[in-house]
């Protein structure tokens, strides 16, 4: 198979998430998949084997869920592409969509309750909700407020409905909230400033209050076990390094640990009774989701860079899978570097059959904290089907956990908000500069590359780090936060104001030191943007902006224009894209000889 080919067929290869079983019916699950071209739900009933597609949305469908009895299928329906529409139903065997009567909004959040009660997060320019939808009864708000609000979990009886918040006004350490089913406030939990805490799952068992917690009172996120009605705390210490997070298992009497460090995941369970923390087996790499089944086993979400994902069971069996495996790909190096701040950990991939100093692309991910959206905020050992593109086309890829990725304690995580975009291109300089000296990177052949946090990042240095950068290539950026700002949803508004300190009008020389158009002028190295024409995470007015920005200095940039929809372009136009990208980069590499 030749390179082209190769990468093409990761891109292509079906994937699945980790199928969520219903609670009470762990027979019944649902699962997203893209064997379609498209991310869509699907239903498995595990007694017989059989899976159906349950969505067909052109845009795909990002969020679905099954309900706690098995009896429905709940998903967010964005028919438009614009990431604003409502929650919808439909029998686990199939029948007709039941919608949500509501207005449409941009979705914060999904909690079911056995007896069919839904607890609804919306967010629109009116701000944020949550809403109680019993089965035949219209909706009720239960909460409003301007700051973010999201629902994280409700009790499997519906009485209880947990939130997080930032009505202090920092949605990067949020709060949460419990309230009841008729929209009281039951208790708070709020650790106080650069101290998030989040709310995870009540325990799985009728009446039983307790929820998981997630705090950050020791420098890095931890569990802990909350009743939020008498308010005792329990919280769970356990002697590993890196970042934890939990679930319940089904008898409410352990959690399951999933412990994040240095770009990999382990998983342990922890005893409640004796505090005895156990070990599970689990291949080297990264397990994207976890969870124990009623028999005691643990399914996960596993890959790693050299391997392509896969769901298996802590008893050693492959439970799922998508159909024909993609081909493999290379295996990751750790480095660390000193940096302006700290140590700072990275990866490298290096192509094969090519000799070092590389042609090497510096690609950074999407997202710091509250820009993740959804992913995680730190690169990592998982398949990356965009990684392996590069280095079948001879780069070496380097990735760099900069200051703002999660998994390395909070002072890292929140150490951007100084001096948001410079901060971290501060950090890729040290890693550039180590990889240089040490005769992996050309300095000759050095390509930027990014998609949206990381596409902002990208036309940040080559503003303000012009002669270090042969070509960048920036995928739906931020180019100029106040515009940004303007067309952005809630979610992202509430995260920029935490980022920055305050709206464009509160902090406006913030938002300009931090915008890319700002040192448009500076520009030097060739430059590849890819946007969409429209979508509501990253808009497209303020890109054409920058756009012309280049042009008023006597500067130009290619660009590439698709359809954003939803943000989750059909696969083959992800191989479009990857395409575009690689022989932009080996054009303007072979114009410098």
């Amino acid at each position: 198979m030749q390179a082209e080919e190769r990468w093409q067929a990761r891109f292509r290869a079906p994937r699945v998430t980790l199928p969520v079983w219903a609670r009470q019916a762990p027979h019944r699950a649902v699962y997203r998949g893209n064997a379609s071209g498209v991310w869509q739900i699907y239903a498995w009933d595990r007694s017989n084997g059989q899976t159906r597609q349950v969505t067909d949305h052109a845009h795909g469908t990002r969020y679905g869920a099954i309900d706690p009895t098995g009896r429905w299928i709940w998903w967010f329906g964005d028919t438009d592409g614009d990431g604003r529409g409502v929650w919808s139903r439909q029998p686990f065997h199939g029948g007709p969509d039941v919608p949500l009567d509501m207005p449409p909004g941009h979705p914060c959040g999904l909690a079911l309750a056995a007896d069919g009660t839904a607890a609804v997060g919306r967010c629109s320019r009116d701000g944020f909700e949550i809403l109680l939808a019993r089965p035949g009864d219209e909706p009720v708000t239960l909460y409003q407020h301007d700051e973010y609000a999201a629902v994280a979990d409700m009790s499997l009886d519906g009485s209880l409905i947990a939130v997080d918040h930032s009505e202090h006004g920092d949605a990067l350490h949020p709060a949460v909230r419990v309230i009841g089913a008729n929209g009281s406030m039951v208790a708070e939990l709020n650790d106080g400033p650069g101290k998030g805490v989040t709310g995870g799952r009540f325990a799985p068992l009728p009446g039983d209050r307790r929820l998981l917690v997630l705090h950050e009172r020791r420098g890095r996120r931890e569990p802990l076990v909350w009743d939020p009605v008498t308010g005792e705390q329990r919280e769970i210490w356990l002697r590993v390094r890196g970042d934890i997070s939990a679930e319940w298992y089904d008898d409410g009497r352990a959690l399951l640990i999933i412990h994040h460090r240095r770009g990999r995941t382990e998983l342990l369970r922890y005893d409640l009774a004796g505090g005895g923390l156990t070990p599970i087996e689990s291949p080297h790499g990264v397990i994207e989701a976890a969870a124990p089944r009623p028999d005691g086993t643990v399914e996960y979400a596993w890959s790693s860079a050299a391997h392509p994902p896969v769901v298996k069971s802590s008893n050693g069996h492959v439970v799922f899978g998508a159909g024909r495996t993609p081909p493999p790909s290379v295996p990751l190096e750790d480095i660390d570097v000193e940096g302006p701040g700290g140590r700072i950990h990275a990866f490298v991939s290096r192509p094969e059959r090519v000799a070092a100093p590389y042609p090497t692309v510096f690609l950074l991910r999407s997202g710091p904290g509250a820009f993740a959206c959804g992913a995680r905020g730190h690169d990592d050992d998982s398949f990356q089907p965009q990684v392996a593109a590069w280095v079948d086309s001879g780069f070496a890829v380097i990735r760099v956990n900069y200051r703002g990725s999660t998994g390395y304690g909070t002072a890292w995580r929140d150490a951007l908000r100084d001096d948001v975009g410079h901060t971290e291109l501060a950090d890729v300089a040290a890693v550039r500069d180590w990889a240089v000296e040490h005769g992996i990177a050309d300095p000759d052949r050095l390509v930027l590359a990014g998609t949206a946090w990381g596409g902002f990042l990208t036309l940040l240095a080559l503003g303000t780090q012009p002669k270090s950068w042969a070509a960048g290539i920036a995928t739906v950026p931020i180019a100029d936060h106040a515009a940004a700002y303007e067309d952005e949803d809630e979610c992202l508004r509430a995260a920029h104001r935490a980022l920055l300190g305050g709206s464009p009008a509160e902090v406006p020389e913030r938002y300009a030191a931090s915008s890319p158009i700002t040192y448009a002028d500076m520009v030097e190295a060739p430059l590849l943007i890819i946007t969409g024409v429209d979508g509501p995470r990253y808009p497209a007015r303020q890109v054409e902006r920058y756009v012309r920005a280049l042009a008023d200095h006597g500067r130009e940039a290619s660009v590439y224009r698709y359809d954003a929809g939803a943000g989750l372009p059909a696969v083959e136009e992800d191989v479009r894209q990857m395409a575009v990208s690689i022989d932009f980069a080996v054009r303007a590499l072979a114009a410098r000889r």
